[in-house]
Order: structure tokens, then C-alpha cells, then sequence
């Protein structure tokens, strides 16, 4: 099965209160600590034949967030980005965050496309990127109402790529502050992977911290063996989104908490971090529901 950081790759070419009775000491019902949002990537293979019964399903199993992804249809599934927000809005989901791809990558000859669940090749709508249309995303990401525009990936494999990563990033963070919008990075395991003796998301991590903040995958982050609470301490208040990915030795990725990733320990250290969000993802599994409903389940007998 094809994971997000290749698809990625290759499409580039292309809330309850706590409830108090008068004179009561302590509460009857209280709220779960966290909002939990749910990454829609994770229902890539389906969401654009039912978007509005795709959001209710997540509601029912208990998520209250939602960010958002590109798909097989332009815009915003197929909506405006005011029609999409209402729609979240009218399923009692807040619409937080929209990944957008920073640059075009180059693959090697002979590389195929993907195919989606019937083995046909994936077929993308007018995919833009922030190197060649930023401002067109920021303004239909602003128009949206959403806090956070986060770069899904962008090319770093040379020096050449990272400089102009950093000036990509730079620009749209300028652009995002305008609009009122906070410009992220998501990572995958790439981004831990030395160039020329340099790990390129410490050269990303060098964007000013104004105009860029980072959204960190759990997942890639645990796979490319770095130490979590110690980068939220080296960069506090850096990191406002997280994506709750599992994933194993092997690189499969897994409901939270069916793999490898240290949560508890990461969580704990999450206020130094700046986490604000928490959106679970699993790459297109085989039944998205079943494993964001597991990862639901898990997460709140984390306590989170």
C-alpha cells in the first residue's frame, strides 16, 4: 500500500463541559482533556463519494477537529473553501488546518504513478504547490477561516533543494502573517536523513520562528530515531500541531497505539512543545474508520 510521503512525491509532478450542580463539590462529567482532529488524508480513497457522511462518521466516533488535504477533486472536495467550512461547521467539527505541497519533486525515470484501491492511477484535480501558487493558496486557505496552512512536504534531498525550501517557507510564512494564517512544516523521515553533513530540518527549523512553526509526525519522527521531548525542548513553542501517527519497525504504519511510538513519553513534554492540535493519520489503511476508531479508543485511555 502506498504511504503519504510517496504519494505525496509523486502527485507533486502532477466540545462538553464539566457539569456542576449548586452546592456540589466536585463534577459529574468532564470533558476529555484534548480536542482530537482527524488528518483526511487518512480517507483519501473514499471521502470524495460522500464528504458530508465522511464527517459524520468521525463525529460519531468521538473527533472534533479536522484537517484538511488535497483529493481527487479540485478545491476543497469539490467545495469552495466557505462551503466546505460550513459543511464541517454544520457536523459540529472546527475545521483547524489544510496541507498544501511546497514544491514540485523530480522522480526518477521509469517511476510509476499511483493507483487507488481499484489499481486504476490516481487521478488529481488541479494539485498546486507553494512554490508556483502560493498566494492563490494562502487567500482560499484564509477565505476558509482556518488557523494553520501547513506545508506537507517539499524537496530536500540537496543543498539547492533546502535553499530553496527555506526561501518557499520564508515567503509564505510572510504571506500567511498578512492573512492572519500561521504557516507550518510537516515532516516526514526524509527531513532526518543528513545532506552534505547537514540535517535538513534543523536548516528548515532556521525559517523564522514567526513565520514558521512546525507540525510534527510522530510517526516518521519515531522511525528516523529522534528523541521528541528533546527537540520540544531545543524549540519551545515551536510545535502547535501534531499528526498521532503509529507506525513499526518495518515501516508499517498502524492504528495509534499499535506500534512503536513512544505517545505517553511525548505527550507528556507536549506543553513545551506549544502543542495546540492533536490530528490522528493513517494513511489510506485498508478501513479508515476501523483504525481511527482504535486510535480514538487508545489516545483516551492515554488521557489524552
Amino acid at each position: 500500500m502506498i504511504n503519504r510521503r510517496n504519494f505525496l512525491k509523486q502527485a507533486g509532478m502532477l466540545g462538553a463541559g464539566t457539569l456542576v450542580l449548586p452546592g456540589a463539590a466536585k463534577a459529574f462529567f468532564a470533558a476529555p482533556p484534548h480536542a482530537l482532529g482527524v488528518q483526511l488524508f487518512t480517507l483519501f480513497n473514499t471521502i470524495d463519494a460522500d464528504v458530508a457522511g465522511s464527517l459524520a462518521k468521525l463525529k460519531a466516533i468521538g473527533y472534533t477537529e479536522i484537517e484538511s488535504a488535497f483529493s481527487k477533486k479540485p478545491n476543497y472536495y469539490g467545495m469552495s473553501p466557505k462551503e466546505f467550512a460550513a459543511l464541517c461547521k454544520s457536523h459540529g467539527l472546527s475545521w483547524r488546518s489544510h496541507h498544501v505541497l511546497g514544491a514540485p519533486f523530480k522522480l526518477p525515470p521509469g517511476t510509476k504513478m499511483p493507483l487507488d484501491a481499484q489499481g486504476k492511477p490516481l487521478k488529481i484535480t488541479g494539485l498546486k504547490n507553494l512554490k508556483e501558487d502560493m498566494q492563490e493558496l494562502v487567500d482560499q486557505a484564509a477565505e476558509g477561516g482556518i488557523q494553520y496552512l501547513v506545508c506537507a512536504n517539499i524537496p530536500t534531498a540537496s543543498m539547492a533543494e533546502l535553499h530553496d525550501a527555506q526561501e518557499i517557507l520564508h515567503r509564505t510564512g510572510e504571506a500567511c502573517k498578512k492573512a492572519k494564517l500561521q504557516l507550518c512544516y510537516h515532516n516526514h523521515d526524509m527531513e532526518f536523513v543528513q545532506v552534505e553533513g547537514k540535517l535538513p530540518y534543523d536548516m528548515l527549523l532556521e525559517v523564522d520562528a514567526s513565520l514558521l512553526k512546525m507540525e510534527l509526525d510522530l510517526a516518521w519522527a519515531t522511525y528516523a530515531k529522534v528523541n521528541v521531548p528533546e527537540l520540544f525542548k531545543a524549540h519551545p513553542g515551536r510545535f502547535p500541531l501534531l499528526h498521532v501517527k503509529d507506525i513499526k519497525a518495518d515501516k508499517t504504519l498502524e492504528p495509534v497505539g499499535e506500534g512503536m511510538v513512544p505517545f505517553k513519553t511525548i505527550f507528556a513534554h507536549a506543553a513545551t512543545g506549544g502543542v495546540k492540535h492533536y490530528f490522528v493519520e493513517h494513511d489510506m489503511p485498508a478501513d479508515a474508520y476501523a483504525s481511527l476508531s482504535t486510535s480514538y479508543k487508545n489516545l483516551r485511555a492515554m488521557g489524552i
